[in-house]
């Protein structure tokens, strides 16, 4: 089950660890020009205190990772329907 810690909940640096590490993973695109570092931040700080984006605890690979507000809904929602089918 994926659990949403809020940006509030950690310390700067970490959170600032986990955006850069979410910003430059591979297959990540910000557009048609490449993007700074910087920039690249910017725009999931601003995500994530508007609620677009979520930080999740993934308590079965015991992992942290973003993704859209949305997807975390329809994965919860899909994982609870695979629970009740057992």
């Amino acid at each position: 089950m994926g659990v949403i810690i809020l940006a509030s909940q950690l310390r700067p640096e970490t959170l600032r660890a986990l955006i850069e590490e979410f910003v430059t993973r591979d297959g990540t695109r910000y557009g048609h020009r490449e993007a700074t570092l910087e920039e690249m931040v910017g725009a999931v700080e601003v995500q994530l205190k508007s609620g677009e984006v979520v930080i999740v605890f993934d308590d079965e690979s015991e992992s942290c990772t973003m993704m859209g507000r949305g997807e975390w809904v329809i994965r919860e929602r899909a994982r609870e329907r695979l629970a009740e089918g057992e």
